[in-house]
């Protein structure tokens, strides 16, 4: 469990007090870092056969509950590192979770959880979303496309996430003859540095243009110094580039590539852009769920990236984002759930499902398994 927290105390807290609820904190209160699932992972499958529904850990560590493949439910498992005490404290909107995971995505992952529960909808909880999407690559090459997708991400209970930015990866290496320091010629380091700052300068922040619409830069990782043979200098860059909808991988990779004077540059991945319909049946049915429950729809662009781009790529079916929280706690130390929302977006969902026909026939798709 996370530092400073005692799981049966918060499992026993009085706002902890539907199925749904008790699911989302046993969870919350499980560690399930990247790599590290497997536990978290167990205790979603344990939930399952409670129901009496078919369920198996794949190879790789997914959850898999197949069931009525017209709208697959999926979120992932895996938090980003980070001790935050797993409580509930109150707010004026009346109780909240805290905890790593709460908002990305473990409250996303429980409410679907739970309604799939309800409406017999295939689910899969993945691995690996926050480090290389390693569950979500090999639930694309062992299972066939569902009918539509609904990706577990926090969007507000009275959102819905429309698009995500694509991904570029790559690792910058320089390699220089060592000398005194005083020395002006540049060394590896600086060769480095000023890539980066030209790189910086090609994508140029424009505040007039949203940053959804904009390639935004940002090194990850960074190593330098004399080698251990002392013989030469060495530095070792990782960096990101967040890619919109309107640009190209290959116009982002060529002006990269255009500033690099000294150095070399691998490319080690890219994840494309994705931008979905708002006029989709799916999204039409969750502005229509949202509003029953008392919302104001919301349609949104996220600057991120999530497994969303890839299921949208592979599979080319219809998909959305969606689930509770406040996307802005991602990876903080302040990461809380209301649970009011929780309960909100659970309702949501089931709405959307059965409004899709989901649990109207019996028969479980062969292509779920």
């Amino acid at each position: 469990m996370a530092v400073g927290t005692d799981a049966d105390a918060v499992l026993d807290h009085p706002a902890v007090d539907t199925e749904g609820r008790e699911l989302l904190t046993e969870l919350v209160s499980i560690p399930s870092v990247s790599g590290n699932e497997t536990e978290a992972a167990e205790a979603l499958a344990a939930f399952f056969e409670r129901h009496d529904r078919e369920v198996w850990l794949d190879d790789i560590g997914n959850v898999r509950a197949p069931g009525d493949d017209t709208i697959l439910l999926t979120s992932h498992i895996d938090t980003v590192p980070g001790d935050i005490p797993v409580e509930i404290q109150e707010s004026d909107d009346g109780p909240e979770l805290w905890g790593r995971g709460s908002v990305d995505a473990t409250g996303p992952l429980a409410a679907m959880a739970i309604a799939a529960v309800e409406t017999g909808a295939s689910f899969v909880g993945v691995v690996g979303e926050e480090s290389t999407s390693r569950g979500a690559w090999h639930l694309i090459e062992n299972r066939e496309a569902p009918e539509a997708i609904i990706n577990g991400e926090p969007s507000g209970w009275d959102g819905i996430t429309l698009g995500y930015r694509g991904l570029l990866e790559g690792t910058y290496v320089a390699t220089s003859e060592s000398g005194h320091t005083s020395r002006p010629d540049p060394n590896a380091i600086q060769h480095a540095m000023s890539w980066w700052e030209r790189v910086e300068d090609v994508f140029e922040p424009d505040e007039w243009i949203p940053v959804f619409e904009q390639v935004t830069t940002k090194p990850v990782e960074f190593e330098g110094g004399i080698s251990v043979d002392g013989l030469s200098m060495e530095s070792t860059m990782e960096f990101q580039l967040r890619v919109p909808p309107e640009r190209t991988p290959e116009e982002v990779r060529e002006l990269s590539d255009g500033e690099l004077e000294t150095g070399t540059v691998n490319w080690t991945e890219f994840i494309p852009a994705v931008m979905t319909s708002p006029r989709s049946e799916v999204a039409r049915l969750f502005r229509v769920a949202i509003r029953e429950q008392g919302g104001d729809p919301r349609l949104l662009r996220k600057t991120g990236t999530a497994d969303m781009n890839i299921y949208a790529d592979e599979w080319g079916c219809p998909i959305v984002s969606y689930g509770p929280g406040d996307s802005n706690l991602d990876h903080t130390p302040h990461e809380h759930l209301s649970l009011a929302e929780f309960d909100h977006s659970i309702a949501v969902l089931i709405e959307v499902c059965e409004q899709l026909g989901v649990g109207e026939t019996e028969e479980t798709t062969e292509q779920a398994q």
